[in-house]
């Protein structure tokens, strides 16, 4: 009985140390009773400052509703499968959570027990095959008719500005004014047009060895100009010997392009753009984290940001960032976005060989 106990014992050490689960011990007075590894990580606690503490003080910071742990788990609330959101440091997990209470021998409740999965890169991989299918479907739309659109368009666009000079010549400044108004809507269309043809497989693509931090390089006067018109500081913090990865350079640009200018434009007058280099050995990723200090995206619309033409800009068409998720799903990463309160990180994941 004593050798099954030990084993029993080094078992729940190993388990609670190796495992990658997220595992959390509670007593009936709500503290915390031991903590697996995995689950530190993620709730950014350090184990050895939280063990026997009470759960509220560790959740202290957080509204009641929030904590991954909540007091109704002692009156044996049985969880299975719940899934929710948690954000650690500006990085967002989504967790699959299992909760129940732990009983003695006469059927009384003496503590509980959560344990959660990290399907982060699941539910990252099943959206993202979900907006590749419509994606797909809007660029094979688009590749049929953009040219029936275009050409029309041209000749509209041609003869405006014949109108245009003729208005101008016999000084009809309205009617001069109702032609920039066309024109100007006819761009918009045909900016719309080319977003839409990027959609689909672009046909000059050139994969090659890429030093990102060149591609961040070339760019960031480009940021720094658009930061200057928002009175935005632009923070860049390299990181030394960055692995190559093997990309298209423009693609990048226009991904990081696009991403800053988003941040840019969200903070309004004022704030700082921090653009980060980092590495994940463990993963073999290159990480770019571009992180914001505007008013943050509220839940509600942080799941819907890369769906096509999905936008909370007036003038905005909604696939600025659903091309963005698209050129770096092709060449094998991701890109997560957090946003917890004040600011968002928009994190940008390449694998390198």
């Amino acid at each position: 009985m004593r050798h099954e106990l030990t084993l029993l014992q080094r078992f729940a050490g190993i388990f609670l140390r190796d495992v990658n689960l997220g595992v959390v011990l509670i007593n009936t007075e709500f503290e915390l009773i031991d903590i697996s590894d995995m689950a530190c990580r993620v709730l950014g606690l350090e184990r050895e400052k939280v063990l026997h503490q009470a759960l509220d003080s560790i959740f202290a910071d957080l509204p009641a509703e929030h904590w991954l742990v909540q007091r109704s788990i002692l009156d044996g609330m049985v969880v299975r499968n719940h899934a929710l959101s948690w954000t650690n440091n500006q990085e967002r997990y989504e967790l699959l959570v299992d909760s129940s209470v732990l009983r003695d021998e006469d059927e009384r409740i003496v503590g509980a027990y959560l344990i959660f999965k990290d399907v982060t890169n699941l539910r990252s991989l099943e959206e993202q095959v979900q907006r590749s299918d419509r994606l797909a479907m809007i660029g094979q739309i688009a590749a049929g008719t953009a040219h029936e659109i275009r050409n029309p368009l041209t000749s509209i666009k041609g003869f405006l500005q014949v109108l245009r000079k003729t208005f101008q010549e016999q000084g009809m400044e309205r009617e001069d004014g109702y032609t920039v108004v066309m024109l100007k809507e006819i761009n918009r269309i045909n900016e719309l047009v080319n977003e839409f043809l990027l959609l689909g497989k672009p046909k000059n693509v050139t994969y090659d060895e890429v030093d990102i931090s060149e591609v961040l390089r070339d760019i960031l006067p480009i940021i720094n100009n658009e930061a200057i018109l928002h009175r935005v500081v632009v923070q860049y913090e390299s990181h030394y010997g960055l692995p190559h990865v093997v990309a298209d350079r423009e693609m990048l640009k226009q991904v990081f392009l696009n991403i800053s200018k988003n941040g840019i434009e969200a903070m309004g007058e004022g704030g700082i753009l921090t653009v980060s280099e980092k590495v994940d050995l463990e993963q073999r990723l290159v990480n770019i984290e571009i992180h914001d200090t505007g008013p943050g995206i509220p839940a509600y619309v942080i799941d819907k940001i890369f769906d096509p033409f999905f936008t909370t800009k007036a003038e905005g068409t909604g696939l600025g960032l659903s091309v963005c998720q698209r050129i770096i799903h092709d060449i094998g990463g991701h890109i997560r976005v957090s946003s917890k309160g004040y600011g968002t990180t928009f994190t940008v994941s390449i694998p390198f060989p």
